[in-house]
């Protein structure tokens, strides 16, 4: 018995779903993370990283694959020092 032909684009999919679920996980971690260093409600860091500005979707998760591969006071760091570039923070 051979596979369906859209088993491809079932694999693709599912390899595709996975990426974003990563890139979601990993923007959590960053915003609460990122609250935690600043002293401040995870809500709020969600409003300045999404709402404020525009750093979760052009920076963190635009820089998934390199930001992920380091250690979390550099990503919390990195980012806070980018919030500050942005004026979203002083």
């Amino acid at each position: 018995m051979t596979a369906p032909n859209n088993m491809h684009q079932f694999s693709t999919q599912s390899t595709q779903t996975s990426q974003s679920d990563k890139e979601i996980e990993f923007s959590v971690f960053c915003i609460e993370n990122v609250a935690a260093e600043l002293h401040i409600p995870g809500s709020e860091a969600y409003q300045m990283l999404a709402v404020d500005s525009d750093i979760l979707d052009t920076y963190v998760i635009a820089n998934y694959e390199i930001l992920h591969t380091q250690g979390k006071e550099y990503i919390i760091h990195d980012i806070i020092d980018y919030m500050k570039e942005k004026g979203v923070i002083k």
